[in-house]
């Protein structure tokens, strides 16, 4: 770690946990807990005291270059050149609160009570995709076609709830 001239180590540390405590909740998105969003941030910002220049505020400097760095994460990972419509989705989607899982929904769940949706997945799934709907809500690797198929059946078991 590089600490800047006139500066003790304790001052850096608590400038840069103000910035990230600021800055950070405001990019949580898509299974990423706000708690580490703030830990990838503080990594970011430790990086980027080896290019702090000691003329400018710490304060500044580590608030754009921290925004900065999120939204190109955020567009490096959730959209495309051709505008993929399926990465559109992830960032816009509407989480089902009881599993902490984010899928497609533009007003999907609005027919159903949130609370109920839990107990009727725990209900209707399948065994045979229990294991992948369960690595899904933990943010554990699914491969795409096993995914969007677990994702479908949780939509099927909604809709016919609602019909």
């Amino acid at each position: 770690m590089k600490i800047p001239r006139n500066m003790k180590k304790e001052e850096v540390i608590n400038q840069i946990m103000t910035i990230v405590n600021r800055i950070a909740p405001k990019y949580s998105f898509n299974g990423y807990s706000v708690e580490d969003i703030k830990q990838e941030a503080f990594i970011i910002c430790m990086d980027a005291l080896e290019r702090y220049d000691p003329n400018r505020p710490l304060e500044n400097f580590l608030s754009v270059h921290l925004s900065n760095r999120l939204k190109n994460f955020i567009r490096d990972n959730y959209f495309t050149k051709n505008d993929d419509e399926s990465k559109k989705k992830l960032l816009n989607a509407q989480s089902i609160i009881s599993h902490d899982i984010s899928i497609d929904c533009n007003n999907f769940f609005d027919k159903i009570d949130i609370s109920d949706i839990k107990q009727l997945i725990d209900k209707e799934l399948p065994m045979s995709y229990r294991a992948d709907y369960l690595k899904i809500i933990s943010n554990v690797y699914v491969p795409k076609k096993r995914r969007e198929e677990v994702i479908s059946l949780l939509k099927q078991i909604v809709e016919n709830k609602n019909a």
